[in-house]
């Protein structure tokens, strides 16, 4: 086999954590509900033909700096460290990576979410992570987000599976246009799985799933059933489903065993 990786590509918000992470620390401190911000912010785009990242993240600095609330590089961070997860990511990473060098195989995860970067990279799972691919501030010298760095929305998601492919992982590397020969990749479609929850996450299931990776429909039991995943593999989007519970032994866990089997 030329190669021998396998690459696990997450979104974050209700998959990875049951929650918006911008509704667990920012949006409260603004004391207005989270129902209130996402209708200002969805308006604002919409009025102004604007990506609906960007409008977030222009609320986040504008109600920030009005309310004179923390902006910095760590305070997102330390929001990372309250930032709820699902049921056995504390032990998913190791186990998934000792199942795979059983068969032969390095497992890499990457984290490809519209969400921000710095709340990610508090969060107790981020070590485990290969790479964070998230929307994030340019900051000032003293660590204050002053400018969108970087926006990442459900179409644009897509680039970074090819840069995971091509193993150009810089967001800047223009080289991700390249023409890779097959031998030369450093992970190739069919040896990827990609993890999501909703319609947000289509174009990168389908992508996958076309060039015979395997997608996976993940959904919250104690807040819905499975119909929008159920949808989704009913429209050809999916390869399966799960609840998202990542023990060992969970189905989510015994189907990303059987991609891995199927692999090695």
């Amino acid at each position: 086999m030329k190669n021998k990786v396998i690459a696990i590509c997450y979104d974050f918000d209700h998959t990875l954590s049951p929650c918006d992470m911008q509704s667990i620390s920012i949006i409260p401190s603004f004391g207005i509900s989270s129902e209130e911000f996402w209708k200002e912010s969805n308006k604002m785009a919409k009025l102004n033909g604007m990506d609906t990242n960007l409008a977030w993240m222009y609320k986040i600095m504008i109600y920030s700096h009005m309310l004179d609330k923390s902006t910095t590089r760590k305070s997102f961070f330390e929001i990372g460290k309250t930032i709820p997860l699902y049921k056995g990511l504390d032990t998913w990473f190791d186990n998934i990576n000792q199942y795979g060098l059983d068969k032969g195989l390095t497992v890499e995860h990457y984290v490809i979410s519209s969400g921000l970067k710095e709340i990610i990279e508090g969060t107790s799972i981020a070590s485990k992570i290969t790479r964070i691919y998230a929307s994030t501030y340019l900051y000032s010298s003293d660590g204050v987000a002053i400018w969108p760095a970087q926006a990442v929305n459900y179409t644009n998601k897509t680039q970074f599976l090819f840069r995971i492919s091509k193993g150009y992982f810089d967001e800047c590397d223009s080289r991700v246009n390249d023409l890779v020969s097959q031998d030369k990749v450093h992970v190739p479609f069919e040896n990827m799985i990609y993890i999501g929850d909703s319609a947000t996450d289509i174009p990168c299931m389908k992508l996958v799933k076309k060039y015979g990776g395997c997608s996976i429909g993940v959904y919250d039991t104690t807040k819905n059933n499975p119909s929008v995943v159920g949808k989704l593999f009913d429209d050809g989007r999916l390869s399966c489903f799960a609840p998202a519970n990542y023990e060992k032994g969970s189905d989510l866990y015994n189907k990303v065993c059987e991609v891995i089997d199927s692999k090695a």
